[in-house]
């Protein structure tokens, strides 16, 4: 299972532009066969940021997501050109 967090900076006046552009890449990517869990948070104080939590059932399952049409859109096209900076933090699961 691969599992990790995306941190995401981007202009005030964007906000709304960015969660229609979150709410319809959630809805496609959660129907990808191998999406455990896609959930985009704004951060409480920070309207700006954007916490994305993702977990794919494995590798392949996440390079798939990565070439859809939906990640091409919404992500290269949208996201990217919109935002101010990225982090990515790998995660390891305890249990």
């Amino acid at each position: 299972m691969l599992s990790f967090i995306v941190r995401m900076t981007f202009e005030h006046e964007d906000h709304d532009e960015i969660s229609e552009m979150l709410c319809k890449l959630t809805a496609a990517t959660r129907s990808e066969p191998g999406c455990v869990s896609y959930i985009p948070h704004f951060v409480e104080g920070e309207p700006c940021m954007v916490l994305l939590y993702e977990q794919y059932v494995d590798e392949a399952a996440l390079e798939h997501h990565r070439s859809t049409e939906h990640f091409r859109q919404y992500v290269v096209g949208g996201l990217y050109q919109k935002m101010r900076n990225r982090e990515i933090e790998d995660l390891m699961a305890v249990c």
